[in-house]
């Protein structure tokens, strides 16, 4: 039986999660608004460690300076009653008619610079709040028709507003990095940065590419037909996983926001196994917040809505629980090492070796016995099945 979440074990969600009224593009909403101070206050009570939000989520778009001041107040105290930190900070370049062609690449150049003066004041108030994360998902920044978009364009202007952004951060001191949130489509026909890989290059055209990393969602990668845990693999490994967004997803289709699990859950399964017990020495490879960004059902009353949040958490502890097993039984060591998983980890050359080395190594070709190498097999279907069953408490 999984333990009840803590704020040890770092589940954050978005406000506009919870705070989802269940409006689509079909039918209007199915539930009130939420209060973010209540918001807080539930999930402070299902045992979450932290709350984030875009700008628009706890401050209606157009507010005065004396609204904004009210608003952020009473969030604060909020915060301070319950001991809810705020690890990330996003802002909504999507909602407002204006954002309709994109925030920072809009062909018209006054909403570019509207947008980025929106950012800049939010992630003052990231700062303010303690924020270590600012989260980037450019929704709208992208295109219908071919060509109605000069993406080379729309990239140059892309990264002339990052490089803009961490200009600030550093000199105002702020000790805050950006994540990208890659997204193939929807609201967009077309997104830009629409994966992993297209984000990790972006970066890398950057002035501070160390500021900037990756924040990836389930549903994104698996709405392109992606693998999610392999993403989340490629972003360690270039040390760009600065954040997270889990949820559920299932199969290539709109982006459906389930709860963490009720989708692909051997992929969640190898995800949590890889994020608790994926480190180099074995232990967990990621320390930052476990991320919900998903949206309760239309079906659902506020009753729904909080067993929703909780179901999120218990699914994470749950696949935490079966990784561990999974990690503890001797077949399924046996079977790691049958199917060489670790082998994987010892360099193909030897240390010093050349290319002409291994061109002089007769033993790596010309005696090397393809067909009897190619007879054997790897048993990747006994250890998956090991994983199944784990899974599914059967072992």
């Amino acid at each position: 039986m999984a333990a009840q979440p803590t704020p040890a074990d770092k589940f954050s969600f978005g406000l506009w999660t919870v705070g989802w009224p269940a409006r689509d593009p079909f039918g209007d909403a199915t539930r009130a608004a939420l209060d973010p101070v209540e918001a807080v206050h539930r999930l402070a009570e299902l045992g979450a460690y932290g709350i984030t939000f875009h700008d628009d989520d706890l401050i209606p778009f157009g507010s005065d300076d004396a609204a904004r001041h009210h608003h952020v107040g009473r969030f604060r105290k909020a915060l301070d009653e319950t001991g809810l930190v705020v690890p990330m900070v996003t802002t909504n370049l999507f909602t407002h008619p204006i954002f309709k062609d994109g925030g920072f690449t809009s062909n018209d150049r006054d909403v570019r610079r509207f947008a980025l003066r929106k950012v800049l004041r939010n992630i003052d108030l990231a700062a303010e709040l303690g924020a270590r994360t600012f989260v980037m998902w450019g929704g709208r920044e992208g295109a219908e028709y071919d060509v109605a978009k000069d993406i080379r364009a729309a990239l140059d202007r892309y990264r002339e507003a990052v490089n803009l952004l961490a200009g600030y951060v550093l000199d105002r001191g702020y000790d805050i990095r950006f994540a990208i949130e890659p997204k193939p489509n929807e609201p967009r026909g077309d997104i830009l940065l629409p994966t992993v890989g297209h984000a990790l290059a972006f970066i890398n055209e950057l002035d501070h590419p160390e500021l900037v990393g990756l924040n990836p969602e389930v549903g994104h990668e698996q709405m392109a037909g992606l693998n999610y845990a392999h993403g989340i693999a490629q972003a360690l490994w270039a040390g760009k996983l600065f954040h997270l967004d889990l949820n559920g997803q299932r199969g290539i289709k709109y982006d459906q926001d389930l709860v963490f699990g009720h989708g692909d859950l051997l992929n969640a399964f190898a995800l949590v196994d890889l994020l608790e017990n994926g480190g180099p020495d074995g232990g967990p490879a990621y320390d930052g917040p476990r991320h919900f960004d998903y949206k309760p059902s239309r079906t659902e009353d506020f009753t729904g809505v909080w067993a929703s949040a909780a179901a999120n958490m218990r699914t994470y502890l749950l696949l935490k629980e079966r990784a561990a097993a999974f990690r503890a039984d001797p077949e399924v060591r046996q079977a790691l090492a049958d199917s060489q998983v670790d082998a994987l980890n010892e360099p193909t050359l030897n240390a010093g070796e050349t290319y002409a080395d291994l061109i002089a190594d007769r033993s790596a070709y010309e005696e090397l016995d393809a067909d009897a190498v190619a007879a054997k097999g790897f048993g990747f279907v006994r250890l998956n099945q090991l994983a199944v069953e784990h899974v599914l408490g059967a072992r």
